[in-house]
C-alpha cells in the first residue's frame, strides 16, 4: 500500500515554500560567563616549536646516554657463548631389544619427554660432574671469593638485593655461577635439545659446553646400567624363589598321582584311560568279525539251498574246492571229447557223469562246511564280544570313581605349569638383563648431532644494539617529558574572553532558542515516555530539512537511549558528514546479501547515534520496495532502544515498513492551514501510524546546528 493521500497532498501544495509571518527575533550575541571554562586546541606546530626551542634538553641527555652506554660495554668483561645440539631418537641396540619388542615399532617421543630430557641436562648431579671435571671451582669466574671483595657488591647484599657470597658453601657459589651462564631449551616442533653455556673464556666455554653433552649420555647410560643391575638382582632373587616353587608343585603333582593310581602311559594319558581305549578298540574289532563271519555264512548258506553255483571267496580259495574244481574241469573235458563219438546210454559216458555229480557233491559239502565254520567263528567273536563289554563297563565304572581325583590333579599340574613357565620367562629376563650390565653396549636415549666450537666473537654485551636502545630510550624519554609538558600546558582550562554586547532591557537578557529546536527536545521528551519505539521522519518536500530533524531527533534521543538512524531517502550529504564511514555499504547492499548487518553500521561523530544508510547506489532504491526490508527493520528494533527513519518524502516506500507500530513526525509544508493539518493527522493514522506529530514550526537548517553540537556532549 502506498500513501496515495500523501501524493495528493504534494499535488495540492506549492512546491515553493511560504514563510509563515512571524516576529524576527534580533540576534544577540550571549555574554558568556567568566567562570565558565574552555578548553583549547591540540597545536602539533606549537608542540614542535617547543621541542626546536628545548632541543638542547633533548640533545644533550642523549648525548649522554650514548657516551655511558658506549663507556658501559666496554667497561664490561665479554663473554663468549659456545652451542651443542642433541637429538633425542631413543635409539636401542636391536640385539639387546627384548624379545617382546623386536616386532613391535618405538613410539615418538612427546614433547613433555623432551622437555624432561631438558631438566636431566640442568640436574645438580650433571653439574657436580662438569664443575668438577673442568675444575671450575677454582676459577675466579665462577667463585667471586676468589676474586676478592666487591665493594658494590658488598653494598648490594647489605640491602638484600644480591647473596653475600661469604654466607654461601663454595659449591653453592660455583652453581650459582654455572647456572647463570647455562641455557638448555628444546627447540620447537622437534626433539632437538639445545645448550649453550657462556663465559669470559672462549676455550673454556665450548670444552663445558662438551662435557655437559657428554656428561648427559654418561647418564643415560648409567641409568640404564644400573636399570639392568637392579633388574637382573631382583629377577635372581625371584627366579630362586620360583625354582623352589616349581620344585614342590611338580613334587605334589607326582605324590597324588601315585595316591590315586593316576599313572600316566603313552601319549601322557593315564593307564585307565589308555585301557578304555585299548579295550573299546578291540570291543570294535570283534563285533566287526562277529558281523562278518555271519554275514559270509548266511551268504554261503543261501547259495546250497537255492542250487546257485558256489562263488563265494571263501570256498573258492579253500584248496580242495580249488582241486576239486579242477578235476571237474578235466572230466568235462573228457565227456564232451566222448560225446563226440559215443551215445548218452555208453558206458563211459555214464562213468563221466557219474564222477562229475560226485565231484559236485564234494564241493557241496565242503562249501557247508566252511559255512559251519564261519558260523562258529561269529558265536566265537560274540562271546568276546560280550567280554570286553563285560571289561568295558568295569573299567568305565572305575573311571568315574577316579574323575574327581583326575580333576584335582589336572589342577596341580596346572599350577605347576604356569610356575615353570613363570620361572622360564623370568629366566630369559635375567639373560637379557645380564646382557644389558655392559655400560659400552647400552646407547643413551640421544645423541650429539652438533657439538660446541670456540667462538671469538662475544655474545654478551651486545655492543651496537645496547647503545643504539639506551640511545633511543634517552631521546624519546626527554622529547616524551618536554612534549608531555607542552601539552599540559596547551590543554588546561582556561577563561574565555567575554563577549560585550550592547544594553538590553531585561526581557532581552536571556538568549532565545529557536522555535524549531525546542519543538524537537518536547518532542523528543515526549516520546521517551511513550510505547513507541519506532519513530518516521517525513518531510512535504525532498530537501536536507527531514534528515535534520530526524539527526536532532537521534541525537536527543541518544543521551541515555541506544538509537539507529536509518536513511530511507538516499545519499544524504549531511548523514555522509557525520559518518565515521561515509562509503560503508547500507540496506540495498543488504537486501542483494553481498553484506551484514555489522558492515552496514557506521557510527555518529557528533554522538552515539548509529548510521545505516539506505545504499551506496540510488539505481538500486527499488530494491527498499521489498518485503524483506521489514524485516531488517524489526532486527533493528530489537538491537536498539529507539529506530528513527529518515523517510523523506514517503512517496515510494510500503506502508507497513514505515507505519507499522510507528511515530510519524511530519514537516509540513509552510502554506497548509490548520484543518489540512487535522485532516492529515487523521489520515496518516488510519494509515498504520500509532501516533502523529505535525511540527508547527518548520524547522531551519541554521537553527538545526546547535543541536547537533549539544548533541556531541549528550
Amino acid at each position: 500500500m502506498r500513501f496515495s493521500f500523501w501524493r495528493d497532498w504534494m499535488d495540492k501544495v506549492p512546491f515553493r515554500a511560504k514563510a509563515d509571518a512571524a516576529p524576527v527575533i534580533a540576534a544577540r550575541a550571549p555574554i558568556a560567563p567568566a567562570s565558565s571554562p574552555e578548553f583549547g586546541d591540540v597545536d602539533l606546530r606549537a608542540i614542535w616549536d617547543t621541542l626546536v626551542r628545548k632541543r638542547m634538553w633533548v640533545i644533550g641527555p642523549t648525548a649522554l646516554a650514548f657516551v655511558l652506554s658506549l663507556l658501559v660495554v666496554n667497561i664490561i668483561t665479554p663473554r663468549y657463548k659456545s652451542e651443542a645440539r642433541i637429538l633425542i631418537d631413543g635409539r636401542e641396540n636391536v640385539f639387546l631389544r627384548p624379545n617382546g619388542d623386536r616386532a613391535e615399532e618405538r613410539g615418538s617421543l612427546d614433547a613433555e619427554a623432551v622437555t624432561s630430557q631438558v631438566q636431566l641436562l640442568l640436574s645438580r648431579e650433571l653439574a657436580r660432574d662438569v664443575i668438577k671435571a673442568n675444575k671450575l671451582a677454582e676459577l675466579p669466574e665462577f667463585d667471586p671469593v676468589l676474586r676478592g671483595v666487591s665493594p658494590l657488591r658488598t653494598l648490594l647484599a647489605l640491602f638484600g638485593i644480591v647473596r653475600d657470597p661469604f654466607k654461601m658453601t663454595p659449591e653453592e657459589r660455583v652453581l650459582e655461577a654455572y647456572y647463570e651462564r647455562l641455557t638448555a631449551y628444546a627447540v620447537d616442533k622437534s626433539r632437538v635439545m639445545v645448550i649453550e653455556f657462556q663465559s669470559q673464556d672462549p676455550e673454556l666455554a665450548a670444552r663445558v659446553t662438551n662435557s655437559i653433552a657428554d656428561g648427559y649420555l654418561v647418564l643415560q647410560q648409567a641409568a640404564r646400567q644400573n636399570q639392568a643391575k637392579s633388574a637382573s638382582q631382583w629377577l635372581l632373587v625371584e627366579i630362586e624363589s620360583l625354582r623352589k616353587k616349581v620344585a614342590d608343585a611338580e613334587a605334589r603333582v607326582e605324590e597324588f598321582r601315585s595316591k590315586s593310581n593316576l599313572f600316566v602311559g603313552t601319549n601322557n594319558t593315564t593307564l585307565s584311560n589308555q585301557q578304555l581305549g585299548e579295550l573299546n578298540t578291540q570291543l570294535n574289532n570283534a563285533r566287526a568279525l562277529k558281523s562278518d563271519a555271519e554275514s559270509k555264512s548266511r551268504l554261503i548258506r543261501e547259495m546250497l539251498q537255492t542250487g546257485k553255483p558256489i562263488e563265494a571267496s571263501e570256498v573258492l580259495n579253500s584248496e580242495l574246492v580249488r582241486r576239486l574244481s579242477e578235476q571237474r574241469v578235466t572230466l568235462r573235458a573228457q565227456l564232451a571229447e566222448q560225446s563226440s563219438t559215443l551215445l548218452g546210454g555208453h558206458p563211459r559216458i555214464k562213468e563221466l557223469k557219474a564222477q562229475i555229480t560226485d565231484i559236485d557233491r564234494q564241493i557241496r559239502e565242503e562249501a557247508s562246511k566252511i559255512s559251519r565254520s564261519l558260523e562258529n567263528d561269529a558265536r566265537i567273536a560274540s562271546a568276546r564280544a560280550d567280554g570286553l563289554n563285560g571289561s568295558l563297563d568295569q573299567l568305565k565304572r572305575q573311571a568315574s570313581s577316579t574323575n574327581g581325583q583326575d580333576v584335582q590333579l589336572r589342577a596341580f599340574e596346572r599350577e605347576a605349569k604356569a610356575q615353570r613357565d613363570l620361572l622360564e620367562s623370568y629366566l630369559a629376563k635375567y639373560r637379557e638383563a645380564t646382557t644389558r650390565e655392559n655400560i659400552d653396549t647400552a646407547p643413551a636415549d640421544g645423541r650429539i648431532i652438533s657439538r660446541a666450537i670456540v667462538s671469538n666473537t662475544p655474545a654478551f654485551p651486545k655492543k651496537l644494539p645496547t647503545v643504539l636502545i639506551a640511545t633511543m630510550a634517552m631521546l624519546m624519554l626527554s622529547a616524551g617529558y618536554i612534549a608531555t609538558g607542552e601539552l599540559l600546558r596547551m590543554t588546561a582550562p582556561r577563561p574565555s574572553l567575554a563577549v560585550r554586547a550592547p544594553i538590553a532591557t531585561p526581557r532581552d537578557t536571556l538568549p532565545q532558542m529557536p522555535a524549531g529546536i525546542v519543538e524537537i527536545e518536547r518532542l523528543a521528551a515526549m516520546l521517551r515516555g511513550g510505547a513507541a519505539r519506532k519513530i518516521t521522519v517525513i518531510g512535504a518536500h525532498q530537501d536536507e530539512s527531514v534528515t535534520l530533524v530526524a539527526l536532532t531527533l537521534a541525537r536527543l534521543l541518544s543521551r541515555n537511549s541506544k538509537v539507529v538512524l536509518v536513511d530511507l531517502a538516499m545519499a544524504s550529504p549531511t548523514l555522509a558528514a557525520v559518518s565515521t564511514d561515509p562509503s560503508s555499504p547500507g540496506l540495498t547492499e543488504l537486501m542483494q546479501g553481498s553484506a551484514s548487518f555489522s558492515e552496514i553500521i557506521a557510527k555518529d561523530r557528533l554522538s552515539g547515534v548509529h548510521i545505516v544508510g539506505a545504499g551506496r547506489e540510488a539505481a538500486q532504491r527499488q530494491l527498499l520496495q521489498l518485503p524483506r526490508i521489514n524485516l531488517a527493520i524489526d532486527a533493528l528494533s530489537r538491537a536498539y532502544d529507539y529506530v528513527v527513519l529518515d523517510a523523506g518524502t514517503a512517496s515510494d516506500l510500503p506502508a507497513n515498513v514505515i507505519a507499522a507500530q510507528a511515530h510519524a513526525v511530519i514537516i509540513p509544508d509552510p502554506a497548509i492551514t490548520a484543518t489540512a493539518r487535522e485532516m492529515m493527522k487523521n489520515q496518516l493514522l488510519e494509515s498504520g501510524f500509532v501516533g502523529v506529530t505535525i511540527l508547527t514550526t518548520p524547522p531551519k537548517a541554521m537553527d538545526l546546528g546547535a543541536p547537533s553540537e549539544r548533541g556531541a556532549a549528550a
